[in-house]
Formats: C-alpha cells, sequence, structure tokens
C-alpha cells in the first residue's frame, strides 16, 4: 500500500512512517518544515520527503493519507484531498489499527519528560531481552557496543515483536509508545493517546498547556481521564506521588491499581516532606548525589528490589523519569537490578542536554525546554552537574502556547538558574518579550543577567564576545532555531 504522510517531519509523524516502512508499505510524506535530526532518519530510511504541501503530492492518488494535525481546512492540499474522496485518516488511528490492536501497549503521558521517559522504558525492555515495539518522538542516543540495541534504537520507532498467549483474549507482545495529548487531526479533536487503550499507564506529570486547543487545565485532565476509563482493571497506573493535578483527575474516577513514586533527597537531611512522600509512594529513588547523576531505587513490596543507578544523565527530574520507567518494566516483568543497570548504560535521546560541541572547553549543549517548568528543571540539574561552569541559556520560546504569552509572566523566574541568559524574540510574537523579562527582572532581586534579542547573529556575536573558556551554554527551543546550534559552534571555533 501506498501512504502518504501530510506532515511527516513532525516527530510523532516521522516516527509514524518508519513503522509504516516496517510494515512494508511505501511511504512518502510532505512537509513545509524539513530539518534534521527526523528528515535525515526519514530519508535513510528511504522515504521519500517533500518540501510544502502541494496537491502535486497527491497526484497519483496514493492508497491512503495519514492526516498531521497541523493540517487546517482551508489549505489547498486538505481542499483537494476532500473533494477528491481520498482515504484519510489521522496517526494515532493508523497506529492504533495497524500496529497497537494486538499488543500489550505501556503508555507514557505528561506535560513533560514523554520521551525521555518513553525512551528509557524501550531501552530497559530490549536490555532485557524484551522485543518491544516503540514509538519515541525524538531520536535515541546510542553508545554501547551490543549491535541489537544498536540496530533497534537506530532510529525513533521500532515494530517489535507480536507474540501470543495460550489465552488470546489478553495481547502479550510489548508496544512503549509517547502518549501526547495533542489533538489527533482537524477531523478528530480527541487527544492522540485516546486512540491507544493502554493496560499499563505512565502519568509523568499534569499542567497546563497547548493553550491553542485547550482552554485551561480542566480541559487536558478530561482528556487524561478519557485514557484512564480506557485502562483495563487488570492493568496499571504508575505516577509520581502528591501531584495534586493527578490526583483531581483520577478522583473522577479510577478503576486501575495505582503504583505512586517519589524522590527522595538524602544527600541533604531527610524532611518531614520526604517522610511523607515514602509513607503515600509504592517506589522510592533516593540520591546518592545531588545532581541526580546516582541514586538508589527500592520497590516497598518486594525488600529484593533494591538496585542503583549509575548513570551520565542529571537532574531530579529524569530520576523521577527513570524511576516510573523502572516500575513499569518492573510490571512486565523485569527486575529492579536489570533495569537498573540498563539506565546506568543508558545514553539519552538527541537534544535533551545532548552534548553537541566542545570548543576550546566551551561546552555547548542541546536541549527541547519549550515550558517554564521544563526551562527550570533542565537548568536546574546543568547547574548541578556543571557547578564549576558558568552557566548560558539561549532561549526560543517557540511552542505555541508561548508564541501566544500564556507563560510570560513565569519566562524570567524560569531562567533563573543560568548566569546569563539570552532570549530570543522573533517576528510575529503576539506579545512584548521584551517588556516582560526586562519587568521581571526589575520586580525580582533573584533574576538579573537576563537580555532580549531579535537576531540570531547578535546572539552569536554577544556569546562570541562574552563567554570564556569553562563556561557551559544551553541552547533551548522545540524547533530548529534557525541554525543556531552549527553557528554558534562554528562562530565558536573561528572566533
Amino acid at each position: 500500500m501506498h501512504i502518504h504522510i501530510l506532515g511527516i517531519c513532525g516527530t510523532f509523524m516521522g516516527s509514524l512512517a518508519l513503522l509504516a516502512r516496517e510494515l512494508g508499505h511505501t511511504v512518502t510524506g510532505s512537509d513545509a518544515n524539513v530539518y534534521p535530526p527526523m528528515s535525515t532518519q526519514l530519508e535513510n530510511a528511504g522515504v521519500t520527503i517533500e518540501e510544502g504541501y502541494l496537491v502535486e503530492h497527491l497526484q497519483p492518488a496514493p492508497d491512503l493519507v495519514v492526516v498531521g494535525n497541523a493540517m487546517k481546512r482551508g489549505m489547498d492540499v486538505i481542499e483537494y484531498m476532500l473533494d477528491s474522496g481520498l482515504r484519510y485518516t489521522s496517526g494515532p488511528q493508523f497506529l492504533s489499527e495497524q500496529v497497537l490492536q494486538s499488543r500489550h501497549v505501556i503508555a507514557v503521558a505528561g506535560t513533560h519528560g514523554k520521551t525521555t521517559t518513553t525512551t528509557m522504558l524501550a531501552w530497559i525492555l530490549h536490555y532485557a531481552g524484551i522485543d518491544a515495539g516503540f514509538l519515541i518522538g525524538g531520536v535515541p542516543l546510542v553508545d554501547t557496543t551490543d549491535e541489537h540495541l544498536q540496530k533497534v534504537f537506530a532510529h525513533s520507532s521500532y515494530l517489535g515483536a507480536e507474540t501470543t498467549n495460550d489465552d488470546t483474549t489478553v495481547p502479550s507482545g510489548y508496544f512503549v509508545i509517547e502518549a501526547d495529548e495533542y489533538d489527533s487531526a482537524f477531523f478528530d479533536k480527541r487527544s492522540k493517546f485516546v486512540h491507544y487503550r493502554p493496560r499499563t499507564a505512565i502519568l509523568n506529570n499534569l499542567e497546563f498547556d497547548h493553550a491553542d486547543i485547550f482552554a485551561d487545565l480542566d480541559a487536558i485532565q478530561t482528556q487524561f481521564h478519557h485514557m484512564v476509563r480506557m485502562i483495563p482493571s487488570t492493568g496499571k497506573i504508575i505516577m509520581p506521588a502528591a501531584t495534586i493535578s493527578l490526583e483531581d483527575t483520577l478522583a473522577k474516577g479510577v478503576w486501575t491499581p495505582i503504583w505512586r513514586t517519589a524522590v527522595i533527597d538524602s544527600t541533604t537531611s531527610i524532611s518531614s516532606t520526604d517522610d511523607t512522600l515514602k509513607d503515600n509512594s509504592e517506589w522510592q529513588a533516593e540520591l546518592i548525589r545531588e545532581d541526580g547523576s546516582q541514586f538508589q531505587v527500592s520497590f516497598a513490596a518486594d525488600k529484593e528490589a533494591t538496585a542503583i543507578v549509575n548513570w551520565s544523565m542529571s537532574g531530579i527530574h529524569n530520576v523521577n523519569n527513570a524511576l516510573v520507567a523502572i516500575a513499569a518494566a518492573y510490571n512486565v516483568g523485569v527486575s529492579v537490578s536489570t533495569a537498573c543497570a540498563a539506565l546506568s548504560a543508558f545514553a539519552g535521546i538527541k537534544r535533551r542536554m545532548e552534548l553537541i560541541g566542545d570548543v576550546n572547553d566551551i561546552l555547548v549543549f542541546d536541549d527541547f525546554a519549550h515550558h517554564p517548568t521544563a526551562i527550570t528543571m533542565t537548568l536546574d540539574g546543568a547547574k548541578k552537574k556543571l557547578a564549576d561552569r558558568r552557566l548560558w541559556a539561549i532561549i526560543e520560546p517557540r511552542s505555541n502556547t508561548m508564541k501566544m504569552g500564556i507563560h510570560q509572566d513565569s519566562l524570567a523566574e524560569s531562567a533563573a538558574l543560568a548566569d546569563y541568559t539570552l532570549w530570543y524574540e522573533p517576528t510575529g510574537l503576539e506579545w512584548g518579550l521584551k517588556e516582560v523579562i526586562e519587568q521581571s527582572c526589575t520586580e525580582s532581586d533573584s533574576i538579573g543577567n537576563q537580555q532580549v534579542m531579535s537576531s540570531i547573529d547578535t546572539i552569536i556575536e554577544h556569546i562570541t564576545t562574552h563567554a570564556q573558556a569553562g563556561d557551559a551554554i544551553v541552547v533551548m527551543s522545540n524547533g530548529g532555531f534557525e541554525g543556531i546550534h552549527q553557528r554558534l559552534l562554528t562562530a565558536l571555533r573561528n572566533d
């Protein structure tokens, strides 16, 4: 079957294209923004990508058009598709019908950490010898001599084995999926994850985001509860303890056993809050190092289930991501010691505090953070891990929610942990970023050294003029950021 994907370079749709190729389909696609790493992955897999959304891309007619959620009525290609009576579907529905129906689906949902946690969980399962399928909204980093792991994690999705039990009514092939709450398509406004019908679900956190499609937090909670309603009573929900937004969601009704998790900071004195978390969680990760690079995992119901993770990642947010992944893996038969050994060999994923260059002892990292909470968590982990270095943050407020100015009052505070912050204000922003940042810095003594610039060249010039050996620079955006990463590295080399 010939499948054409509209919006193929999105992280979800690109991964879906790779799965469709594994299923034996001929896959083509088009997108308005074609840039690595997804475009490179697709081209290497033999997928033809065309720039723009032209009617000609659907001539001759494919057997099926998979429509990305960025497509809207009024676009020439969409009107042509509808007028011509072409067969079409959404990405989540295609995935559900073609792959997930016969699998034990492990869904990873939450405002933050979905991609990282999904990758961790898939890595653990394959390290343990379980040939699980997966779809990740990013590109895994692979630093191992294991040929199986190298092959499987060369791409952001993998079909995996579809096995069966004697009881054919219960699916036994595993599929780990990043469960996004964004809508499915212009003709299906339900969240993507409603299509997935998981048996095991990680609910990692829940904050207000995607203001372009959700009116408020309650609207997102409603979608989360739609998914909760589908999880069988023989399944499992895994979530951090004391997460009020998630507890409020489950208060609407829950029919599935829950494991709660907690991260305990034993590098300082144990507080009453830590004691409360211990009392209200089945799983704990106790920090051995303040930056989260080493921690001990334990499961209250199994005194033998204790082991240590010693890895290259940092930040309490990543410890939490690891803990829920370990619990989910344990739920499908992986021991805690094996899961911790797997994560100790885990290299991370592209664009999540990925070190992309070291020029004259100036480290440059690429990170996907696009929400104030994610910015804070990333910088907290970076500050603790890179404690001897001055920390620069270069941030592009690119997400739809950011562009609308929904989080503008918390932006400056979110970057307060950086020693220096450069905000990029692109043309067409619907509100005044410069005024917001300057006002926040004036009103708070804890916020300083933040500037707003409207030119990539100006940002690069400022960095090359003021950055010094021993500094670290974290570039944050959920898009290509006009190629600033390589442009900055080139400028530093030539300085």
